[in-house]
């Protein structure tokens, strides 16, 4: 692992949170492109990974980065879904306060030389988080002419994330504990 610098991996990253307030500025009034814009920048989450792996370009700066870009793109949609009124907000919370926790934990371990890779438990939060948002934002736009209920699949995604969160988030600390 090497210092700070700005390689393709750490672009996309730094991509994905400066698309945050572009798609805080889009959604409310073009939610299709709302969407567009959200998965294009989940699309960076994956894609920043496989890039610093297969290119060796892993930092410890790419470490930290990464999961709070995660975090701020995932709580800022949460944020938006509970202001448009698709999300309780006890859903997003929950969410929330977890995605803080373990960001903590990692930090925490990280400053001690100790990585917590992310678990099979938390890839498959992120994915089922992304879906619901999706969904979620989808609601009420053209897609409502399918015979499929954006909300109600968005919802059960919801409450898939929530149940992920809960059970990764045990994994997590459990691991931190045992490494610690």
């Amino acid at each position: 692992m090497s210092t700070p610098r700005l390689n393709l991996p750490t672009l996309l990253t730094l991509s994905r949170i400066i698309l945050i307030p572009v798609f805080i500025a889009v959604v409310y009034q073009h939610p299709f492109w709302g969407a567009i814009i959200f998965g294009i920048a989940s699309i960076t989450d994956f894609l920043d990974g496989y890039f610093a792996r297969r290119s060796g370009q892993v930092t410890k700066f790419g470490i930290i980065l990464d999961p709070l870009a995660d975090k701020f793109l995932v709580i800022s949609a949460l944020v938006v879904l509970v202001d448009m009124a698709r999300l309780s907000a006890w859903m997003a919370i929950v969410i929330i306060v977890r995605e803080f926790l373990i960001t903590g934990l990692r930090v925490v371990a990280l400053s001690k030389d100790i990585i917590i890779p992310a678990e099979m438990g938390g890839k498959l939060k992120i994915g089922a988080q992304i879906t619901a948002i999706l969904c979620l934002i989808l609601v009420g736009s053209f897609f409502d002419n399918l015979p499929l209920d954006l909300y109600d699949i968005g919802i059960a995604f919801v409450w898939v994330a929530l149940v992920l969160s809960v059970i990764s988030g045990i994994q997590y600390t459990v691991s931190f504990w045992k490494k610690i």
